[in-house]
């Protein structure tokens, strides 16, 4: 028979309600929302799981994580960050093509997806990596099979800058798929990465990041890709947007998943500020940088009314060790799959956003956006991939409870209110109070396009 579990008497937050429900998992789907009472016979033949007092949501979806799977496992690999993710909430992630090797050939991308098969507690898929020279691997591309290309449109490491025009403008034009780019203009960083050098050598101070990787930067960057979109009637996704400048270049007068060009804002710049650098140091250097208030403040106003369309993570781990480095030999980026939603929902405390806005950004508008087949909701119907949220429970992040790889957090010392209990992948329960079922992988994520 095919097992049933009844999550009952939950506080629902889905399509923009919140309301008293209970919802009934058979196999890998939801089959049954009862807003009311549940019938005597599906009380008696579920198990249950009572859920009185917590909220019940979609998983949440982030679209752009690093799990440094293949060659780069000193600080990451695809089990530990999936199991990170899982206690976190994210139920299905997608990830980024800078590995090693890079995944710019159908056949590395493939070798990826089995490897996920074997190791991941959670749902996955790949972006294949674009290149100046690997147009005919892009365009092999199956859109129903892989979440989309990765461009980095600004610095990145090996063949994986794309900064040839006729390249540029050929995979706008004859991209079979979402184009999600990474925008920061390689030359303004250049240069201004050799004025402070000039001030300071080697001993640059990190809260110098921001102006190096400035605003200009990220504009102009920005600016060219909304250009070479519209050009060719691209489907374009610009990822971790960080200046309130940049807010100018988008739209909000017609429903995200109506948009051609769409975008998505990182917990990182929501919360942070150039102010942290002080405290935090290269623990906060990312690609982009961690700007001003006054960005941060312009962010959150452009998610609330949808000029943002997503929120995701660009979860990136490094070691303590290598970040613990000078400012310019320290990599950029940082673990936050774990905490992505609670750092949402402190915003939420703090009366800044709703809790139905931020599974509208995190659950509903990734799987439309990208077209995830039958995710993203709590319908019936749909693959059973639902978290349970207690929003009282405190919780200190620390060593103890931190599960990334790299064993560090930013928020490392930081007491949230509210705690994932409970995280379901296509109906199998995979986290339960820091315990995990490791008996049922997840599947790769189909796309309706």
């Amino acid at each position: 028979m095919t097992k049933r579990i009844l999550i009952k008497d939950a506080i629902l937050i889905n399509d923009g309600i919140e309301e008293s429900a209970s919802v009934l998992i058979e196999g890998e789907y939801i089959s049954k929302i009862f807003p009311k009472d549940v019938p005597d016979d599906i009380l008696k033949s579920s198990s249950i799981v009572e859920a009185r007092g917590k909220l019940l949501m979609p998983g949440f979806i982030d679209d752009q994580v690093h799990f440094r799977e293949p060659g780069l496992t000193h600080k990451a690999d695809i089990y530990s960050e999936a199991k990170a993710a899982i206690a976190g909430g994210v139920t299905s992630f997608m990830e980024m093509p800078n590995t090693i090797p890079q995944t710019t050939t159908q056949e590395l991308l493939e070798e990826k997806y089995q490897i996920a098969s074997e190791k991941s507690l959670a749902n996955y898929s790949f972006y294949i990596g674009a290149t100046n020279d690997n147009l005919d691997e892009l365009i092999k591309t199956d859109p129903q099979k892989v979440c989309g290309i990765k461009l980095f449109m600004g610095s990145s490491t090996g063949k994986m800058l794309v900064d040839n025009p006729e390249s540029l403008n050929l995979i706008f034009q004859k991209s079979p798929l979402l184009i999600a780019v990474h925008c920061e203009d390689e030359q303004t960083i250049r240069s201004n990465t050799l004025l402070f050098q000039e001030k300071y050598g080697e001993q640059i101070p990190v809260s110098c990041h921001p102006l190096i990787r400035s605003e200009e930067a990220c504009f102009k960057s920005s600016a060219f890709a909304v250009e070479l979109a519209k050009k060719y009637n691209s489907r374009l996704h610009i990822l971790h947007l960080s200046t309130a400048r940049e807010m100018t270049l988008f739209s909000n007068q017609i429903p995200s998943k109506e948009k051609r060009i769409t975008n998505e804002v990182c917990v990182h710049h929501l919360w942070f500020d150039d102010r942290d650098y002080e405290r935090l140091g290269n623990r906060i250097k990312w690609n982009p940088a961690i700007k001003t208030l006054f960005d941060k403040e312009k962010l959150l106003e452009a998610l609330l009314n949808d000029t943002i369309d997503i929120v995701a993570t660009d979860h990136a781990p490094h070691t303590l060790e290598e970040k613990n480095n000078t400012y310019t030999k320290a990599p950029s980026g940082g673990p936050l799959v774990q905490h992505s939603f609670n750092v949402m929902f402190e915003l939420h405390l703090q009366g800044k956003i709703s809790r139905a806005k931020i599974i509208q950004k995190m659950c509903h508008l990734p799987a439309e956006i990208f077209k995830v087949y039958k995710r993203g909701y709590i319908r019936e119907g749909y693959f059973a991939d639902v978290v349970l949220f207690d929003p009282k429970q405190k919780w200190t992040v620390g060593p103890e409870n931190i599960l990334y790889k790299c064993r560090w957090s930013p928020f490392e010392g930081y007491t949230f209110t509210g705690k994932v209990t409970h995280t379901f992948v296509n109906g199998n329960l995979v986290y339960e109070n820091g315990k995990f079922n490791e008996s049922v992988k997840g599947t790769r994520l189909n796309f309706e396009r």
